[in-house]
């Protein structure tokens, strides 16, 4: 078959090399466009884009999928379009260009985390299975039938950027089976059954952890929001990125109280438990040890600050 591939971050290019690699003709990638990055805020190709380049395939750049993007995928002719991590609706008339319409590779077991950060929102919501599936696509989101899933084990401790990497190879397995299946006419789609849930796009302000929480919680939305958009706390008016935190010992030190126990530093949370500060960010410094940045700290009561609905909800 002749396929068109979308998509554009890290995670979608497992899919893009495996489709590459299959027995069926990979005629056009549609990506979005170049994207400042760094401190100088370089224009910089997606990474779908990047490793559409070294497979020298034609490639589309757009934000949004209107009557150019159509027009680009409609002459390649395509007979299935995939997509997985894009960044945007295919909708109609595009959604019926391919011959096959257009199947996505969505890191959830479909119907639960229907949207664009399912991994984080499962893990925020303290899942512990996961997966992946390929259905497809429809005008509603995240609605279509599924052709085929697995599931996964969450690892204990495991980042959102973990278990991303991981589903992204192993759901590039998925999906090269059911296009093959699509190809030789064998393919079954199932209506997806049980209770929709919704993972909307994360902001930076769904990073910041809650200390009024027991630390289970708090760990739970670190996982989910590492490394993006960034777990961090607010000490003294500034954000201190969390880069890596453990479970701490039970110590009722009072959501949002720092301490130094021994050689670790850790925070208090809910239910007099705590969380284990391993590495931090001080905004506009680089990644640090938090037994080094506790160091340099020239407060004597360090705190975090506490939402305070809260504190009152907590107490």
């Amino acid at each position: 078959m002749r396929i068109v591939f979308a998509g554009t971050p890290d995670p979608a290019v497992p899919s893009l090399t495996a489709i590459a690699q299959s027995d069926h003709d990979l005629v056009g990638v549609v990506t979005r466009t170049d994207a400042p990055l760094g401190r100088k805020r370089v224009l910089t190709p997606s990474p779908v884009a990047t490793a559409a380049t070294e497979l020298a395939v034609p490639i589309v750049k757009a934000d949004r999928l209107g009557d150019d993007a159509t027009a680009a995928v409609a002459a390649l002719e395509p007979d299935l379009g995939v997509i997985v991590a894009y960044g945007g609706l295919v909708r109609e008339p595009l959604l019926s260009v391919p011959r096959h319409g257009w199947i996505n590779l969505h890191f959830s077991l479909l119907p639960r985390w229907r949207g664009a950060a399912p991994v984080q929102h499962a893990l925020i919501a303290g899942d512990r299975v996961s997966g992946a599936s390929v259905f497809q696509l429809v005008p509603a989101l995240d609605a279509g039938d599924v052709f085929g899933e697995l599931r996964y084990d969450v690892p204990r401790g495991a980042t959102a950027g973990d278990v991303l990497a991981d589903l992204a190879d192993r759901g590039a397995d998925l999906l090269v089976r059911v296009v093959d299946e699509i190809a030789r006419g064998t393919a079954r789609a199932v209506p997806q059954e049980g209770e929709a849930t919704l993972a909307p796009k994360l902001s930076i302000a769904d990073g910041a952890l809650d200390l009024s929480r027991p630390a289970d919680d708090v760990l739970n939305r670190f996982r989910g929001t590492t490394p993006e958009p960034g777990a961090h706390v607010t000490l003294d008016g500034a954000r201190l990125k969390v880069l890596a935190a453990l479970r701490g010992p039970d110590a009722d030190l009072g959501p949002g109280t720092l301490a130094l126990l021994g050689r670790d530093v850790v925070m208090g949370a809910g239910d007099g438990t705590s969380v284990l500060l391993k590495t931090v960010q001080p905004a506009g410094k680089g990644p640090m040890a938090a037994a080094d940045w506790w160091r340099g700290l020239r407060t004597t009561d360090p705190r975090v600050e506490v939402p305070a609905t809260s504190a009152e909800r907590a107490s």
